[in-house]
């Protein structure tokens, strides 16, 4: 699965970690995420992410 990173600060989503803080468990493909998931690092929306080269 791919890794997505926030466009404003750099957090990266890795699906193997998910965010289990925020109700995302591991092993969740970002695509699966639901669309009011928010960045944890600096509340970006999911529209903020994009593929980590």
């Amino acid at each position: 699965m791919k890794k997505y990173v926030c466009d404003v600060c750099g957090y990266v989503y890795d699906p193997a970690v998910g965010d289990p803080d925020n109700g995302v468990a591991p092993g969740t493909a970002f695509e699966d995420i639901p669309d009011t998931w928010v960045c944890p690092e600096c509340g970006a929306g999911k529209d903020s992410f994009s593929v980590q080269d």
